[in-house]
């Protein structure tokens, strides 16, 4: 039944608290990256606060997507990583990876995380079944295992996606850079990879017989 726009509601719902009409403007956009229009995040958004607190009691659940360049017969012709500021000041390569939200679709991650740090002309190929290459698990406890994030446990799911259009850097992103896994610089480019990311890029080219 829907919801009229002048229903009062009852003490103790969900919603009780909010001003009449507070979330009319927003926009899917505003769901994603919280905020907009003027009215505050839309129920189900974790502000900073909350997610650092999330981020210290729970897993959570990411994606992490090596983007590919293929050829005319479909086969990886390049591999390529994000050239990014850190938090401490130095530039560190690394991959496409970003939450799941709530509410959101594997598929929507993958498509959300991509245009976020390639631009909305990236034209990721997404993968037809959502079964990952590997599954890496991030501990905040260095030696715990091959995969390391100081910030959180995280379980991220890996994907090799296609990208057909043009990359623009976006966000965080100083640059993108491409090499062919054949190359000789291929093990200088993953080796510059930290924390394991170099290791997800060994397993996705494993998984595409390179």
């Amino acid at each position: 039944m829907p919801v009229m726009n002048d229903e009062v509601p009852d003490e103790g719902d969900y919603d009780a608290g909010r001003g009449r009409g507070e979330f009319d403007n927003i926009t899917p956009e505003d769901f994603i990256h919280g905020g907009g229009s003027g009215h505050g995040n839309p129920p189900g958004w974790l502000g900073p606060s909350d997610i650092n607190r999330a981020r210290h009691q729970m897993p959570i659940a990411y994606v992490e997507i090596v983007p590919v360049r293929t050829d005319e017969m479909g086969r990886i012709s390049q591999v390529g990583s994000l050239l990014r500021v850190s938090e401490d000041g130095s530039i560190e390569r690394t991959l496409i990876t970003g939450r799941v939200l709530y509410h959101e679709t594997l598929r929507e991650a993958i498509a959300r995380n991509v245009a976020k740090d390639l631009g909305d002309i990236a034209l990721p190929l997404l993968p037809i079944g959502l079964q990952p290459f590997t599954v890496a698990e991030f501990f905040p406890t260095p030696g715990l295992s091959e995969y390391y994030d100081p910030r959180q446990h995280a379980i991220a799911l890996c994907y090799v996606v296609p990208i057909a259009g043009d990359c623009k850097p976006q966000d965080e992103t100083l640059d993108v850079e491409w090499v062919d896994p054949k190359s000789d610089v291929m093990d200088t480019f993953v080796a510059q990879m930290v924390n394991g990311h170099g290791r997800i890029v060994r397993q996705a080219l494993a998984w595409a017989g390179i």
